[in-house]
């Protein structure tokens, strides 16, 4: 499988936590057979999370995270700390990395505790087996021996590694192998509504925003979704919809459009025919489409100077015209009829403390992973503030949110 078959957003993220100089760099580095962290002997060489998607033989394709240390010291230490806190928003299984030297210490046990609030699986790897003494065992051993990589009186999740001595590595990749099968994703993003033969129109206009010579993302896979179900799939640009549906010998099944022109290709979507938009079924795929819809409600809500936070999860050259600075703030004060204040956020920028907004406007999260996109919404649930996602929102503004939910007949009922 080449590097760039599975898009980052789909693959599982395996996330490397623990206290300074406990050796997580290293050990990233023995994981993965490449240099992705830089290794030092001084205490909190790692500064920021590194993040890299890669094929992990003989597990396949994933994102690797090596974060600071979570004993960093100082204001600019605390920054740190906080970053890789954010991590575990993203991160699918976790790995704590303790120095067996000494054995786990309090810090590393208030990160198994937050493993554990978060349900997230984890993997304790004692590293510097070739030194070993670890306490928490009461095991002593001479370092040329073989038992200093023996894993007896560890439990199934706790792992002896050298990462300077390459011992248990191999071992250590097949514990996080059989992990990832336990978490491994099979939701489908529009496959599931959908029988052998449909034919489906996607509208895909063409703009100042589109990248030249490519489709973005939820469109790539959600073509490759619609074949993979043995269905059918015909492309148009807005300005051409009911030509293409006119050189159709049958209706077909569902129209998928680019939220943007929902309004003006509503109206050409026949009797019938199942209508929603990319970013509505990435709202389904990757989030939680109930709490999304009923968080549209908060933008008819909306008063003067309210703040209004429109995150979006990638990072881009904004251009004339761009949706999430431009025309979704327009959008929001024609409805609302007011003038709120705008926020905007992108990449991993995402508010621990969301009480200041009103309401939450998220893009479709294709660039996130299933995880983090949930963990944002449970953050913005935990704090009582309404969010709801570009495709959901733009279709309540236009009064078409019933229609574009027709796939789903039990998010219609909660309008």
């Amino acid at each position: 499988m080449s590097l760039n078959a599975v898009a980052s957003g789909e693959r599982i993220h395996i996330g490397f936590f623990g206290m300074r100089n406990a050796g997580k760099s290293s050990l990233v580095n023995a994981v993965t057979g490449q240099e992705l962290a830089v290794v030092s002997d001084v205490k909190g060489t790692t500064t920021d999370p590194v993040q890299k998607a890669m094929e992990l033989l003989p597990l396949g394709p994933v994102v690797i995270i090596d974060t600071p240390g979570l004993d960093d010291e100082g204001e600019l230490g605390l920054k740190r700390v906080e970053k890789a806190r954010n991590v575990l928003g993203k991160t699918d299984i976790a790995i704590l990395v303790v120095d067996g030297t000494v054995g786990l210490q309090p810090l590393d046990q208030t990160l198994i505790d937050m493993f554990a609030e978060k349900k997230l699986p984890y993997i304790i790897a004692y590293n510097k087996a070739d030194l070993f003494n670890n306490p928490t065992n009461g095991l002593v051993a001479d370092a040329t021996k073989e038992s200093v990589t023996a894993n007896d009186h560890l439990k199934e999740n706790e792992i002896r590694v050298s990462a300077e001595k390459k011992q248990g590595i191999e071992e250590l990749k097949e514990k996080i192998g059989a992990l990832m099968k336990g978490i491994e994703n099979d939701k489908k993003i529009v496959a599931d509504l959908l029988e052998p033969g449909d034919m489906v129109v996607l509208v895909i206009p063409i703009d100042k925003a589109a990248p030249k010579g490519r489709l973005i993302l939820p469109q790539q896979q959600t073509i490759r979704d619609i074949l993979d179900a043995g269905c059918m799939v015909t492309i148009c640009q807005d300005t051409n919809l009911v030509a293409t549906l006119h050189g159709l010998v049958e209706k077909p099944k569902m129209i998928i459009t680019d939220s943007q022109v929902f309004g003006k290709i509503e109206k050409d979507v026949p009797e019938g025919v199942l209508f929603t938009s990319f970013s509505i079924l990435f709202a389904r795929y990757k989030g939680e489409l109930d709490v999304l819809v009923k968080g549209a409600v908060a933008l008819s809500n909306l008063k003067e100077g309210d703040k209004v936070l429109i995150s979006e999860g990638c990072t881009h050259h904004r251009q004339c015209g761009d949706i999430g600075t431009e025309k979704m703030p327009a959008w929001v004060k024609a409805h609302a009829g007011c003038e709120p204040e705008f926020v905007f956020t992108s990449g991993v920028e995402f508010p621990q403390d969301l009480s200041d907004y009103k309401v939450i406007i998220h893009c479709g999260g294709c660039m996130l992973n299933e995880k983090e996109m949930k963990s944002r919404i449970a953050r913005a649930k935990g704090q009582e503030i309404p969010m709801v996602n570009y495709g959901v929102a733009i279709a309540h503004m236009h009064g078409i949110l019933k229609k574009s939910l027709s796939p789903f007949p039990d998010m219609q009922k909660l309008l």
